[in-house]
């Protein structure tokens, strides 16, 4: 094969590496285009849901109102030593909102959780869709609150996004 071969076929591949770019953001722009997106912001209160119930490390169920209104429950997938600081623990988990009609939003949860005296958490639900008019959600919130487990408690604010179609 010649130099100037290579040469083409290097532009051929970069060519189409572009296009390839173009469309996928043309294809991701329109899967959006038609969602309408709202800043949320509000509260949250739940109780600590034991076994046998949950078969979670951890479950909460609860309420939530604000820019999000609704019932909502929260199931631990996994936990981990943070490594840093022995009480805080890294998560994940999944999050179930029914507002309205009874559609539901989905979620999924990372987040660090701090188990000593204080007893803080910080968590970023992600929307990945749900039902009724739910369905097809994207977004994002940010939590922050208080995990009491003497009183089987958590309650905190949160403030994001919310795209619905």
């Amino acid at each position: 094969m010649s130099n100037s071969t290579r040469v083409n076929g290097g532009v051929m591949k970069k060519s189409l590496v572009a296009f390839s770019v173009v469309v996928a953001s043309c294809t991701a722009t329109a899967a959006f285009a038609d969602q309408t997106c709202k800043p949320v912001n509000g509260q949250f209160e739940a109780n600590v849901v034991p076994p046998p119930a949950c078969t979670a490390p951890f479950c909460s169920a609860g309420r939530v109102w604000g820019g999000i209104q609704g019932n909502y429950t929260f199931a631990m997938t996994t936990i981990a030593p943070s490594g840093a600081v022995p009480s805080i623990m890294f998560f994940t988990g999944q999050s179930e909102i029914t507002v309205k009609d009874d559609d539901r939003l989905f979620g999924t949860d990372t987040g660090t959780l701090d188990l000593g005296i204080d007893g803080g958490f910080a968590s970023l639900i992600t929307f990945t869709g749900g039902s009724g008019a739910m369905a097809g959600a994207s977004g994002q919130i940010r939590l922050r609150g208080l995990l009491d487990l003497a009183a089987g408690t958590t309650s905190g604010d949160y403030v994001g996004t919310l795209c619905t179609p």
